[in-house]
């Protein structure tokens, strides 16, 4: 699979798509429709587009949509400016990222546990469910010391991929950083969009085209985190991924072409 990523990789910079005016703008709005898409969101990219360029809610959609995708777009606005700074990845990074992911959506907790906070980013104190077989996410007592560990591993691991030409390797660590922090669930609610988050951020970070999950690869994706996590095989996530990935460029990369076309036809007629 590591050909394949280079060839289209390749074939993706000769034909200059990432430094056209404003492909990071639209492909920024992509990754946050199709995160929030995955949580149940309805609201498209034009919608999106509108919304974010103009001001302009979308129609027929409720608040709750609207603002989750709002949040996302200021907690991605957050993140691309911690990467400018090449800050360390600390609790206190994590529940700022959290916070912006669920600023407007979040909720107050009360439990015989203690009280807890989603919008404020706030670790959760409850242990949560994985499925309906029985199986639950780490116990809430655990998940700092993994968060910690978490933290101490992708530091390590990125400081040295951002002196490092290895594009394959650099992929494979954002995919398997995103299953690490999706296993650890540390908060409540906003995993998913959190850790779709943070993978993109480290992509950018490391100088690559971030990834992003589209909405029909929804169960696709959800299956193979599963599967990763159950059987402790993130391969089985990270060739989704890679694969996924590979799909979304070559879809550029045929959509560019044919406006090309299109365009040619125009000029010559």
């Amino acid at each position: 699979m590591e050909k394949e990523l280079m060839k289209t990789l390749s074939e993706h910079g000769r034909l200059g798509i990432a430094q056209q005016f404003d492909y990071s703008k639209f492909l920024l709005y992509s990754l946050i429709t199709q995160s929030t898409a995955i949580e149940g969101s309805t609201v498209t990219e034009v919608e999106n587009q509108l919304l974010f360029d103009e001001g302009i809610p979308p129609e027929k959609h409720n608040l709750s949509e609207v603002m989750m995708n709002l949040d996302l777009l200021n907690a991605y606005q957050m993140s691309i400016q911690l990467d400018n700074q090449h800050r360390d990845y600390s609790f206190e990074m994590l529940r700022a990222l959290s916070t912006a992911v669920l600023k407007n959506t979040g909720s107050r907790y009360n439990t015989a546990l203690g009280t807890f906070d989603s919008s404020k980013g706030d670790f959760r104190k409850v242990n949560v469910s994985a499925g309906s077989s029985g199986k639950s996410y780490i116990i809430y007592t655990k998940v700092e010391d993994r968060l910690k560990k978490w933290c101490s591993e992708v530091n390590e691991k990125r400081n040295g991929l951002l002196k490092s030409g290895d594009i394959y390797g650099k992929y494979l660590f954002t995919f398997e950083s995103h299953l690490d922090l999706l296993t650890i669930h540390p908060w409540v609610d906003g995993n998913g969009r959190t850790a779709r988050l943070v993978m993109n951020q480290l992509q950018i970070e490391l100088g690559l085209i971030p990834a992003k999950i589209l909405k029909e690869d929804k169960a696709e994706y959800i299956d193979a985190l599963i599967k990763a996590r159950e059987g402790h095989d993130p391969r089985v996530f990270s060739s989704f991924m890679m694969a996924s990935h590979i799909r979304n460029l070559q879809a550029e990369i045929r959509e560019f072409k044919k406006s090309q076309e299109v365009s040619d036809e125009i000029i010559i007629s």
